[in-house]
Protein backbone atom coordinates (compact mmCIF):
# COMPACT_ATOMS: atom_id res chain seq x y z
CA UNK A 1 0.00 0.00 0.00
CA UNK A 2 1.30 3.65 -0.72
CA UNK A 3 2.13 5.84 1.94
CA UNK A 4 0.54 8.82 2.19
CA UNK A 5 2.08 11.96 2.98
CA UNK A 6 2.30 12.19 6.99
CA UNK A 7 3.54 8.93 7.57
CA UNK A 8 6.14 7.94 9.84
CA UNK A 9 9.14 5.97 9.51
CA UNK A 10 10.87 6.14 12.94
CA UNK A 11 12.22 9.81 12.70
CA UNK A 12 11.39 10.11 8.79
CA UNK A 13 8.09 12.28 7.85
CA UNK A 14 7.04 11.13 4.45
CA UNK A 15 6.37 14.13 2.17
CA UNK A 16 5.21 13.18 -1.27
CA UNK A 17 5.90 10.03 -3.57
CA UNK A 18 8.74 10.27 -6.25
CA UNK A 19 8.16 6.81 -8.00
CA UNK A 20 7.75 3.18 -8.05
CA UNK A 21 9.51 0.15 -10.01
CA UNK A 22 9.77 -3.42 -9.60
CA UNK A 23 12.18 -2.89 -6.64
CA UNK A 24 10.64 -0.84 -4.58
CA UNK A 25 8.90 2.34 -3.99
CA UNK A 26 10.96 5.79 -3.64
CA UNK A 27 9.34 8.40 -1.67
CA UNK A 28 10.56 12.18 -0.54
CA UNK A 29 10.96 12.72 2.95
CA UNK A 30 11.96 14.79 5.76
CA UNK A 31 14.37 14.26 8.45
CA UNK A 32 12.66 15.16 11.73
CA UNK A 33 16.29 15.00 13.68
CA UNK A 34 18.37 16.68 11.35
CA UNK A 35 15.78 18.65 9.70
CA UNK A 36 17.02 17.85 6.24
CA UNK A 37 15.41 16.37 2.70
CA UNK A 38 15.86 12.73 2.05
CA UNK A 39 14.84 10.06 -0.44
CA UNK A 40 13.41 6.33 1.28
CA UNK A 41 13.04 3.36 -0.59
CA UNK A 42 10.62 1.12 0.47
CA UNK A 43 10.03 -2.54 -0.27
CA UNK A 44 6.52 -3.25 -0.27
CA UNK A 45 5.20 -5.19 2.77
CA UNK A 46 3.88 -7.79 0.51
CA UNK A 47 7.16 -8.25 -1.00
CA UNK A 48 8.40 -7.97 2.30
CA UNK A 49 7.34 -11.78 2.03
CA UNK A 50 9.62 -13.09 -0.57
CA UNK A 51 13.00 -13.82 0.55
CA UNK A 52 14.67 -13.50 -2.61
CA UNK A 53 13.48 -9.15 -3.12
CA UNK A 54 14.52 -9.04 0.37
CA UNK A 55 18.08 -10.35 0.30
CA UNK A 56 18.16 -8.67 -2.95
CA UNK A 57 17.24 -5.31 -0.87
CA UNK A 58 19.45 -5.96 1.88
CA UNK A 59 22.33 -6.49 -0.35
CA UNK A 60 21.49 -3.20 -1.70
CA UNK A 61 22.62 -1.50 1.57
CA UNK A 62 25.81 -2.83 1.86
CA UNK A 63 26.68 -2.18 -1.26
CA UNK A 64 25.43 1.84 -1.65
CA UNK A 65 27.00 2.35 1.97
CA UNK A 66 30.45 1.45 0.94
CA UNK A 67 30.68 3.17 -1.86
CA UNK A 68 31.32 6.74 -0.88
CA UNK A 69 31.88 8.92 -4.14
CA UNK A 70 30.43 12.24 -5.55
CA UNK A 71 28.74 10.98 -8.40
CA UNK A 72 27.30 8.02 -6.66
CA UNK A 73 23.69 8.77 -4.70
CA UNK A 74 24.40 8.19 -0.73
CA UNK A 75 23.16 6.15 1.49
CA UNK A 76 22.34 7.81 5.02
CA UNK A 77 20.51 5.08 7.15
CA UNK A 78 18.57 1.77 7.33
CA UNK A 79 15.60 0.70 8.86
CA UNK A 80 12.75 -1.04 9.27
CA UNK A 81 9.19 -1.19 10.64
CA UNK A 82 6.05 -2.90 11.11
CA UNK A 83 7.66 -5.60 8.36
CA UNK A 84 8.70 -2.38 5.91
CA UNK A 85 12.12 -2.49 5.11
CA UNK A 86 13.58 0.75 3.98
CA UNK A 87 16.45 2.71 2.92
CA UNK A 88 17.39 6.01 3.32
CA UNK A 89 19.22 8.10 0.97
CA UNK A 90 20.36 12.34 -0.04
CA UNK A 91 17.60 13.78 -1.65
CA UNK A 92 18.92 14.36 -5.56
CA UNK A 93 17.57 17.24 -7.21
CA UNK A 94 17.25 17.16 -10.93
CA UNK A 95 16.26 14.84 -13.86
CA UNK A 96 16.68 11.17 -14.69
CA UNK A 97 18.86 10.79 -17.86
CA UNK A 98 15.61 9.03 -19.34
CA UNK A 99 13.40 12.29 -18.78
CA UNK A 100 16.32 14.45 -20.76
CA UNK A 101 16.32 11.93 -23.60
CA UNK A 102 12.11 12.72 -24.04
CA UNK A 103 13.55 15.80 -24.82
CA UNK A 104 16.39 14.84 -27.69
CA UNK A 105 19.99 14.20 -27.89
CA UNK A 106 22.61 15.82 -25.41
CA UNK A 107 24.55 18.41 -26.94
CA UNK A 108 28.69 17.01 -27.41
CA UNK A 109 30.16 19.00 -24.45
CA UNK A 110 27.36 17.00 -22.24
CA UNK A 111 27.91 13.96 -23.36
CA UNK A 112 31.80 13.76 -22.75
CA UNK A 113 30.75 15.58 -18.95
CA UNK A 114 28.72 13.32 -17.91
CA UNK A 115 30.21 9.92 -20.02
CA UNK A 116 33.35 10.77 -17.95
CA UNK A 117 31.79 10.96 -14.58
CA UNK A 118 29.21 8.15 -14.78
CA UNK A 119 32.59 6.07 -15.61
CA UNK A 120 34.38 7.53 -12.93
CA UNK A 121 31.51 6.29 -10.90
CA UNK A 122 31.57 2.86 -12.24
CA UNK A 123 35.16 2.35 -11.62
CA UNK A 124 34.79 3.07 -7.83
CA UNK A 125 32.18 0.50 -7.76
CA UNK A 126 34.31 -1.88 -9.82
CA UNK A 127 37.33 -1.35 -7.73
CA UNK A 128 35.17 -2.02 -4.96
CA UNK A 129 34.21 -5.77 -6.20
CA UNK A 130 30.92 -4.56 -7.28
CA UNK A 131 28.77 -4.59 -10.73
CA UNK A 132 25.84 -2.51 -10.67
CA UNK A 133 23.71 -4.53 -13.79
CA UNK A 134 20.98 -2.10 -14.31
CA UNK A 135 22.82 0.63 -16.10
CA UNK A 136 20.44 2.54 -17.81
CA UNK A 137 19.25 6.29 -18.18
CA UNK A 138 16.51 5.86 -15.97
CA UNK A 139 19.41 5.30 -13.21
CA UNK A 140 20.93 8.15 -13.81
CA UNK A 141 20.48 11.71 -11.94
CA UNK A 142 21.29 14.54 -13.82
CA UNK A 143 22.07 17.38 -11.13
CA UNK A 144 23.41 20.73 -11.06
CA UNK A 145 26.55 19.22 -9.81
CA UNK A 146 26.40 17.10 -12.54
CA UNK A 147 25.35 13.03 -12.80
CA UNK A 148 24.86 10.52 -10.12
CA UNK A 149 24.66 7.54 -10.76
CA UNK A 150 21.09 5.67 -8.86
CA UNK A 151 19.68 2.25 -7.95
CA UNK A 152 22.11 -0.87 -6.98
CA UNK A 153 19.09 -2.43 -6.21
CA UNK A 154 20.67 -5.25 -8.65
CA UNK A 155 24.17 -4.70 -8.06
CA UNK A 156 25.66 -8.34 -7.31
CA UNK A 157 29.56 -8.20 -5.68
CA UNK A 158 32.20 -10.23 -7.68
CA UNK A 159 35.85 -10.82 -6.97
CA UNK A 160 37.80 -8.38 -8.53
CA UNK A 161 38.46 -9.00 -11.70
CA UNK A 162 42.75 -9.29 -12.23
CA UNK A 163 43.47 -11.44 -15.18
CA UNK A 164 41.79 -13.69 -18.19
CA UNK A 165 43.13 -16.73 -15.73
CA UNK A 166 41.81 -15.82 -12.79
CA UNK A 167 38.45 -15.43 -14.04
CA UNK A 168 38.67 -18.63 -15.72
CA UNK A 169 39.65 -20.72 -12.99
CA UNK A 170 37.22 -18.96 -10.86
CA UNK A 171 34.40 -21.16 -9.29
CA UNK A 172 31.18 -19.53 -9.55
CA UNK A 173 29.07 -19.65 -6.32
CA UNK A 174 25.42 -19.57 -6.94
CA UNK A 175 23.28 -18.27 -4.74
CA UNK A 176 19.31 -17.47 -4.39
CA UNK A 177 19.17 -14.28 -4.94
CA UNK A 178 20.82 -14.45 -8.68
CA UNK A 179 21.48 -18.89 -10.19
CA UNK A 180 23.92 -18.47 -12.99
CA UNK A 181 22.04 -18.08 -16.16
CA UNK A 182 19.58 -15.82 -14.70
CA UNK A 183 18.64 -12.84 -16.91
CA UNK A 184 18.76 -9.45 -14.76
CA UNK A 185 18.49 -6.09 -15.33
CA UNK A 186 16.73 -3.89 -18.37
CA UNK A 187 16.75 -5.49 -21.83
CA UNK A 188 17.73 -2.84 -24.04
CA UNK A 189 21.25 -2.35 -22.31
CA UNK A 190 22.13 -5.35 -21.55
CA UNK A 191 25.33 -6.98 -22.33
CA UNK A 192 25.68 -10.11 -24.41
CA UNK A 193 26.96 -12.11 -21.80
CA UNK A 194 24.44 -10.62 -19.58
CA UNK A 195 21.35 -11.88 -21.76
CA UNK A 196 23.25 -15.44 -22.10
CA UNK A 197 23.15 -15.56 -18.20
CA UNK A 198 26.63 -15.50 -17.62
CA UNK A 199 29.09 -14.87 -15.23
CA UNK A 200 29.73 -10.69 -14.72
CA UNK A 201 32.05 -8.81 -14.29
CA UNK A 202 32.95 -4.65 -14.60
CA UNK A 203 33.20 -5.27 -18.63
CA UNK A 204 28.87 -5.51 -18.64
CA UNK A 205 28.28 -2.07 -17.28
CA UNK A 206 30.85 -0.53 -19.58
CA UNK A 207 29.03 -1.98 -22.49
CA UNK A 208 25.59 -0.96 -21.12
CA UNK A 209 27.41 2.58 -20.77
CA UNK A 210 28.22 2.30 -24.28
CA UNK A 211 24.62 2.11 -25.16
CA UNK A 212 23.98 4.66 -22.84
CA UNK A 213 26.22 7.02 -24.53
CA UNK A 214 25.25 6.03 -27.53
CA UNK A 215 21.76 7.58 -26.93
CA UNK A 216 23.02 10.77 -25.45
CA UNK A 217 24.48 11.23 -28.83
CA UNK A 218 22.21 10.52 -31.36
CA UNK A 219 18.53 10.26 -29.38
CA UNK A 220 18.20 6.74 -30.47
CA UNK A 221 19.01 3.47 -28.59
CA UNK A 222 21.97 1.95 -29.56
CA UNK A 223 19.74 -1.68 -30.36
CA UNK A 224 16.07 -1.69 -30.94
CA UNK A 225 13.40 -4.26 -31.61
CA UNK A 226 9.53 -4.89 -31.52
CA UNK A 227 10.00 -7.05 -28.45
CA UNK A 228 12.53 -7.91 -25.84
CA UNK A 229 13.10 -10.76 -27.86
CA UNK A 230 14.27 -9.48 -31.04
CA UNK A 231 16.16 -6.49 -29.21
CA UNK A 232 18.13 -9.04 -27.85
CA UNK A 233 18.76 -10.91 -31.25
CA UNK A 234 19.89 -7.18 -31.75
CA UNK A 235 22.51 -7.17 -28.64
CA UNK A 236 24.07 -10.42 -29.46
CA UNK A 237 24.25 -10.20 -33.66
CA UNK A 238 23.70 -6.79 -35.05
CA UNK A 239 25.85 -3.55 -34.70
CA UNK A 240 23.91 -0.54 -33.87
CA UNK A 241 23.23 2.51 -36.88
CA UNK A 242 26.03 4.51 -37.70
CA UNK A 243 26.09 7.17 -35.62
CA UNK A 244 25.75 10.50 -38.66
CA UNK A 245 25.43 13.56 -36.02
CA UNK A 246 27.07 16.38 -37.88
CA UNK A 247 30.67 17.22 -36.23
CA UNK A 248 30.82 13.73 -33.88
CA UNK A 249 34.56 13.34 -33.13
CA UNK A 250 35.68 10.18 -34.68
CA UNK A 251 37.54 9.52 -31.52
CA UNK A 252 34.26 9.26 -29.73
CA UNK A 253 32.57 7.32 -32.00
CA UNK A 254 35.79 4.78 -31.48
CA UNK A 255 35.32 4.92 -28.28
CA UNK A 256 31.43 3.93 -27.95
CA UNK A 257 31.85 1.13 -30.66
CA UNK A 258 34.95 -0.28 -28.16
CA UNK A 259 32.26 -0.06 -25.49
CA UNK A 260 30.09 -2.21 -27.36
CA UNK A 261 31.92 -4.90 -28.72
CA UNK A 262 30.05 -8.35 -28.36
CA UNK A 263 33.59 -9.72 -27.06
CA UNK A 264 34.15 -8.68 -23.02
CA UNK A 265 38.02 -9.10 -24.52
CA UNK A 266 37.77 -6.54 -26.92
CA UNK A 267 36.04 -3.71 -25.10
CA UNK A 268 37.83 -1.50 -22.74
CA UNK A 269 38.99 -3.32 -19.96
CA UNK A 270 38.16 -1.20 -17.29
CA UNK A 271 35.95 1.95 -16.81
CA UNK A 272 38.96 4.24 -16.11
CA UNK A 273 40.73 3.89 -19.07
CA UNK A 274 36.86 5.22 -20.64
CA UNK A 275 36.97 7.69 -18.19
CA UNK A 276 40.66 9.40 -19.32
CA UNK A 277 39.92 8.31 -22.67
CA UNK A 278 36.23 10.74 -23.22
CA UNK A 279 38.48 13.59 -20.59
CA UNK A 280 40.58 13.36 -23.58
CA UNK A 281 38.24 14.07 -26.40
CA UNK A 282 36.96 16.72 -24.20
CA UNK A 283 39.68 18.37 -24.23
CA UNK A 284 40.36 19.05 -27.84
CA UNK A 285 42.42 15.44 -28.07
CA UNK A 286 39.90 14.68 -30.62
CA UNK A 287 41.14 17.10 -32.93
CA UNK A 288 43.09 14.93 -35.03
CA UNK A 289 39.86 12.52 -35.51
CA UNK A 290 37.52 15.41 -36.41
CA UNK A 291 35.59 15.16 -39.75
CA UNK A 292 38.19 16.66 -42.35
CA UNK A 293 35.64 19.33 -43.61
CA UNK A 294 35.65 20.42 -39.71
CA UNK A 295 39.63 20.89 -39.59
CA UNK A 296 39.28 22.67 -42.72
CA UNK A 297 36.57 25.34 -41.69
CA UNK A 298 38.17 25.94 -38.42
CA UNK A 299 41.63 26.87 -40.16
CA UNK A 300 39.75 28.71 -42.61
CA UNK A 301 38.06 30.96 -40.16
CA UNK A 302 41.58 31.49 -38.76
CA UNK A 303 42.96 32.65 -41.79
CA UNK A 304 39.85 34.88 -42.57
CA UNK A 305 39.91 36.53 -39.00
CA UNK A 306 43.65 37.59 -39.17
CA UNK A 307 43.34 38.86 -42.84
CA UNK A 308 40.25 41.29 -42.46
CA UNK A 309 42.51 44.32 -41.48
CA UNK A 310 44.62 43.47 -45.16
CA UNK A 311 41.41 42.81 -46.90
CA UNK A 312 39.93 45.82 -46.01
CA UNK A 313 42.57 47.71 -47.68
CA UNK A 314 42.88 46.03 -50.63
CA UNK A 315 39.24 46.40 -51.49
CA UNK A 316 39.52 50.54 -51.39
CA UNK A 317 42.41 49.86 -53.70
CA UNK A 318 40.66 47.54 -55.92
CA UNK A 319 37.60 49.84 -56.06
CA UNK A 320 39.71 52.75 -56.45
CA UNK A 321 41.62 51.01 -59.65
CA UNK A 322 38.20 50.01 -60.85
CA UNK A 323 37.07 53.40 -60.96
CA UNK A 324 39.81 54.89 -62.59
CA UNK A 325 39.98 52.29 -65.36
CA UNK A 326 35.86 53.13 -65.86
CA UNK A 327 36.02 56.95 -66.33
CA UNK A 328 37.35 58.02 -69.73
CA UNK A 329 39.13 60.86 -69.24
CA UNK A 330 42.91 60.65 -68.46
CA UNK A 331 43.75 59.01 -65.21
CA UNK A 332 43.93 61.00 -62.18
CA UNK A 333 45.04 59.66 -58.63
CA UNK A 334 42.31 59.82 -55.76
CA UNK A 335 42.77 59.18 -52.17
CA UNK A 336 39.94 58.83 -49.83
CA UNK A 337 39.33 57.00 -46.51
CA UNK A 338 36.49 54.92 -44.77
CA UNK A 339 36.72 55.68 -40.82
CA UNK A 340 34.89 54.06 -38.36
CA UNK A 341 31.56 56.05 -37.29
CA UNK A 342 31.56 57.95 -34.33
CA UNK A 343 32.56 56.77 -31.12
CA UNK A 344 33.08 53.37 -32.62
CA UNK A 345 35.73 50.50 -34.12
CA UNK A 346 35.71 48.30 -36.73
CA UNK A 347 35.80 44.84 -35.69
CA UNK A 348 38.32 42.43 -37.51
CA UNK A 349 40.11 38.86 -36.29
CA UNK A 350 38.42 35.83 -35.33
CA UNK A 351 36.06 34.43 -34.50
CA UNK A 352 34.11 37.10 -36.63
CA UNK A 353 35.46 36.60 -40.19
CA UNK A 354 35.46 39.07 -42.85
CA UNK A 355 34.17 42.38 -41.49
CA UNK A 356 33.13 44.22 -44.68
CA UNK A 357 31.83 43.14 -48.16
CA UNK A 358 31.47 45.63 -51.19
CA UNK A 359 27.93 45.84 -53.14
CA UNK A 360 28.35 43.90 -56.39
CA UNK A 361 27.14 46.85 -58.03
CA UNK A 362 29.80 48.91 -56.98
CA UNK A 363 28.33 51.55 -55.32
CA UNK A 364 27.95 51.05 -51.34
CA UNK A 365 30.18 48.97 -48.91
CA UNK A 366 29.01 47.00 -45.62
CA UNK A 367 30.86 47.09 -42.37
CA UNK A 368 31.01 45.55 -38.63
CA UNK A 369 31.84 48.47 -36.46
CA UNK A 370 31.48 47.85 -32.53
CA UNK A 371 29.89 50.99 -29.98
CA UNK A 372 31.42 52.04 -26.99
CA UNK A 373 28.60 49.63 -25.18
CA UNK A 374 30.29 47.13 -26.46
CA UNK A 375 27.65 46.20 -28.84
CA UNK A 376 28.51 45.30 -32.80
CA UNK A 377 26.38 45.98 -36.04
CA UNK A 378 26.16 46.77 -39.50
CA UNK A 379 26.98 49.77 -41.40
CA UNK A 380 25.90 50.70 -44.58
CA UNK A 381 28.06 53.74 -46.51
CA UNK A 382 27.54 54.78 -50.42
CA UNK A 383 30.67 55.66 -51.82
CA UNK A 384 29.35 58.56 -53.11
CA UNK A 385 29.04 60.00 -49.07
CA UNK A 386 30.94 60.62 -46.47
CA UNK A 387 28.23 59.44 -43.76
CA UNK A 388 27.69 55.41 -42.55
CA UNK A 389 24.07 54.76 -41.96
CA UNK A 390 23.86 51.48 -39.49
CA UNK A 391 21.18 48.77 -40.62
CA UNK A 392 18.53 48.22 -38.06
CA UNK A 393 18.17 44.45 -36.38
CA UNK A 394 21.76 43.55 -36.97
CA UNK A 395 22.94 43.34 -33.51
CA UNK A 396 25.82 41.00 -33.06
CA UNK A 397 26.15 40.46 -36.69
CA UNK A 398 29.20 38.56 -38.44
CA UNK A 399 30.53 38.04 -41.98
CA UNK A 400 28.46 39.89 -44.15
CA UNK A 401 28.09 39.42 -47.68
CA UNK A 402 25.69 40.32 -50.23
CA UNK A 403 22.74 39.40 -53.06
CA UNK A 404 23.72 39.60 -56.39
CA UNK A 405 21.59 42.45 -57.70
CA UNK A 406 22.88 44.26 -54.60
CA UNK A 407 19.53 44.74 -52.82
CA UNK A 408 20.31 42.24 -50.17
CA UNK A 409 23.04 42.11 -47.32
CA UNK A 410 23.28 38.48 -44.94
CA UNK A 411 25.19 38.01 -41.99
CA UNK A 412 25.21 35.70 -39.52
CA UNK A 413 24.15 36.35 -35.68
CA UNK A 414 23.18 34.47 -32.81
CA UNK A 415 23.48 31.22 -34.24
CA UNK A 416 20.98 31.84 -37.23
CA UNK A 417 21.52 33.19 -40.77
CA UNK A 418 19.72 36.17 -41.26
CA UNK A 419 19.21 39.14 -44.02
CA UNK A 420 18.34 42.75 -44.11
CA UNK A 421 17.36 45.07 -47.02
CA UNK A 422 20.19 47.88 -48.26
CA UNK A 423 17.28 50.16 -47.90
CA UNK A 424 17.24 49.58 -44.49
CA UNK A 425 14.18 47.98 -43.72
CA UNK A 426 14.02 45.58 -40.33
CA UNK A 427 16.12 42.17 -40.50
CA UNK A 428 14.81 38.96 -41.35
CA UNK A 429 15.69 35.41 -40.02
CA UNK A 430 16.31 32.90 -43.06
CA UNK A 431 17.63 29.30 -41.24
CA UNK A 432 19.35 28.52 -37.77
CA UNK A 433 22.98 28.40 -38.51
CA UNK A 434 24.88 27.51 -35.13
CA UNK A 435 28.68 28.11 -35.62
CA UNK A 436 28.28 30.41 -38.37
CA UNK A 437 29.59 33.59 -39.16
CA UNK A 438 33.47 32.55 -40.75
CA UNK A 439 32.07 31.42 -44.04
CA UNK A 440 30.91 32.73 -47.57
CA UNK A 441 27.89 32.64 -48.60
CA UNK A 442 25.20 34.44 -51.55
CA UNK A 443 21.49 35.04 -51.36
CA UNK A 444 19.16 35.69 -53.32
CA UNK A 445 16.29 37.77 -53.52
Amino acid sequence: MPLNPGTKLGPYEIVSPLGAGGMGEVYHARDTRLGRDVAIKILPQQLSKDPVRKQRFEREAKTISGLNHPHICTLHDVGSQDGVDYLVMECVEGETLAKRLEKGPLPLDQVLKYGAQIADALDKAHRSGVVHRDLKPGNIMLTARGAKLLDFGLAKPVAPLTSVATLTAAVTQDSPVTQQGTIVGTSQYMSPEQIEGKELDGRSDIFSLGAVLYEMLTGQRAFQGKSQLSVASAILEKEPAPIVKPLTPATLDHAIRRCLAKDPEERWQTARDLELELKWIAEGGSQAGMPALEVMHRKGRERLGWAAATLLALVVVAFAIGFVLRVPKPAQLMRFAIPPPEEAKFVSGPPWGSPLAVSPDGQSVVFVAEGKDGKRQLWERPFDSTVARPLAGTEAAAAPFWSPDSQWVAFFAKGKLMRVAATGREAQTLCQAEGGGAGHGTSTT
